[in-house]
């Protein structure tokens, strides 16, 4: 993941709209007394796990929509999770690789048991359909199969699932700077990681190379705390909930800043521990912060349309 850690870097250097606060870095960490909280995967009971092949294939397709909830304000993480969860246990073969190249919107919202079309629902349904088609193209139909490919690697699943599937190509061209960030792609191989508690179709030698993963509300969180620092025009946009198109220059930036951003946290977070911190665990103890029933009430949420967060 170098390129995803170099090139928001380099974001975070050049940035024009978005900054990185030390102290507010400081001031968070000294606010949770020097350590990190224990926070565990699936802390909301909401995911499918049966320590085998179908997790992975259930992992795989909610990491394929695991994106744009916000234009629907009813519609959260949690539906797409627990009714696809739900779906599987109804259905093993539900998500069969053959059933997801026929997938229609209607079909999904009844799996979801959603009573309205989806936001970018046609979106969905063409990267359902990647999905289905690639994995019985070039693994047998079985997610499972893709895992072990990477032979424990996480850098390498990572490779993998962005060569396979380009709608988990998550990139973009900032002033003239490619910059890599691979939410959804970096995210399944977290999701196998804490589903299987590091064991199994989860253990990756190389867990600690991935990053946080960029959606809207890790940086909500960061706001929370000073640790982004966002120009008046920005801070005017983000509060009264005005749209960021895909791939401008606000949206980049607060996307890498926030990768940038999490990495020094945990870099400082493990220089006072003295022990290794993972930038998973970070991400999922900020995410955490940032969902509605958390105690502190954070900033507006930033709104983009977009299949990669």
């Amino acid at each position: 993941m170098d390129s995803v850690r170099s090139s928001c870097s380099w974001v975070a250097a050049h940035a024009s709209h978005v900054s990185i606060n030390s102290a507010g870095i400081e001031k968070l960490v000294d606010h949770i007394g020097g350590q990190l909280p224990p926070i565990k995967w699936d802390f909301e009971g909401i995911h499918y796990f049966d320590n085998g092949p179908l997790t992975a294939q259930y992992m795989l397709v909610l990491d394929a929509l695991n994106f744009c909830f916000w234009p629907d304000d009813e519609l959260q993480y949690d539906h797409l999770a627990a009714g696809l969860a739900e779906a599987i246990k109804a259905d093993p073969t539900v998500f069969d690789a053959h059933h997801l190249k026929k997938i229609t919107g209607t079909m999904l919202r009844d799996l979801l048991q959603w009573p309205r079309p989806l936001p970018l629902e046609d979106e969905r349904v063409r990267l359902l359909h990647e999905v289905g088609t690639e994995l019985e193209r070039s693994f047998d139909g079985q997610a499972a199969n893709l895992v072990l490919a990477a032979k424990g690697s996480a850098v390498a699943l990572v490779d993998l699932v962005t060569k396979h599937f380009p709608g988990f190509r998550d990139h973009s061209v900032y002033k003239g700077h490619q910059v890599f960030i691979y939410k959804r792609a970096q995210i399944f191989v977290a999701d196998l990681w804490g589903a299987f508690k590091g064991h199994g179709l989860g253990e990756f030698k190389d867990i600690a190379s991935i990053t946080m993963f960029a959606d809207y509300v890790v940086p909500a969180v960061l706001r929370h705390w000073g640790i982004l620092t966002c120009s008046q025009a920005l801070v005017k946009m983000l509060d009264s909930l005005q749209e960021l198109p895909s791939g401008s220059e606000e949206e980049v930036e607060l996307r890498a800043c926030t990768i940038t951003a999490v990495e020094r946290l945990r870099e400082y977070l493990a220089a006072r521990t003295g022990k290794e911190v993972l930038s998973v665990q970070v991400d999922w103890w900020l995410w955490s912060c940032g969902l509605p029933s958390a105690v502190d009430k954070v900033p507006p949420y930033h709104r983009t349309q977009t299949i990669y967060y």
